[in-house]
């Protein structure tokens, strides 16, 4: 198992993760994990901990996996729009065919609020693209 283990742990939090470098060269044979930095996807700062100096190595390996996790994060975001348009559209079956008038008096304002705002962002968005599209052929 211990040959198998990267050399690098990522624990994820919030806005990035806790690096550590995994070390099974040890005479107990266990693993170990030194915390070395803590890394804000956000911001992109790559913060050493303590007094560790990372080498270019651990930049290396750092960086790549902040590009990834920024790749992940991304994908995700998309399929949650996703699962959104999935929602509506079972929301939209919910209502015309099993809502009941309690129901539908509980949900009506707060859903056409929501969809109220979300369309004039929509709007607002593509009015911009398609102004800068018509913009970029002059």
């Amino acid at each position: 198992m211990a040959g198998d283990l990267p050399n690098y742990y990522f624990r994820i939090r919030e806005n990035g993760a806790v690096v550590f470098r995994v070390d099974t060269e040890n005479r107990q044979r266990r693993i170990d994990m030194e915390e070395i930095a803590t890394i804000n996807i956000k911001n992109g700062n790559i913060k050493p901990h303590g007094e560790t100096a990372l080498s270019e190595a651990d930049l290396a390996e750092i960086r790549a996996w902040m590009a990834e996790r920024v790749a992940v994060l991304a994908r995700r975001d998309v399929d949650d729009i996703h699962r959104a348009v999935d929602y509506l559209n079972t929301t939209t079956q919910w209502v015309q065919s099993k809502a009941t008038e309690a129901q539908m008096e509980e949900v009506t304002d707060a859903l056409l609020l929501a969809m109220h705002d979300l369309r004039a962002v929509l709007v607002r968005k593509k009015a911009e693209r398609l102004m800068k599209a018509a913009g970029a052929e002059d």
